[in-house]
């Protein structure tokens, strides 16, 4: 099981928190989610299985050819941000330095 002081520790990192109970309830779905990787990890051949990015295939899919058009020039991008600095929109912090 992951401990409380980790998954405090984490949150503190990312800049939020939560209440005590909640903490409870993130480490009862992680002990969920690393018995079921345990689980996974012990199926015969599963090292020769490729990795999905979607779970099933999809043949049907037709991407289209990328086509130059009209663009956005940094002005127009920037004029419904509300804050900006050197030609870039301003996001609020969401991760701390000592990550």
């Amino acid at each position: 099981m992951i401990e409380k002081e980790k998954l405090k520790l984490y949150a503190n990192k990312l800049m939020f928190d939560m209440k005590d109970e909640e903490y409870q309830t993130l480490q009862e779905e992680f002990d969920i989610i690393l018995k079921q990787m345990d689980l996974i990890g012990k199926i015969d051949g599963i090292e020769k299985v490729s990795p999905m990015t979607f779970p099933f295939p999809n043949t049907d899919a037709v991407l289209r050819e990328d086509e130059e058009g009209d663009y956005l020039t940094v002005s127009e991008v920037l004029e419904n941000a509300k804050h900006q600095i050197d030609d870039q929109v301003k996001v609020p912090k969401v991760v701390s330095e000592d990550v």
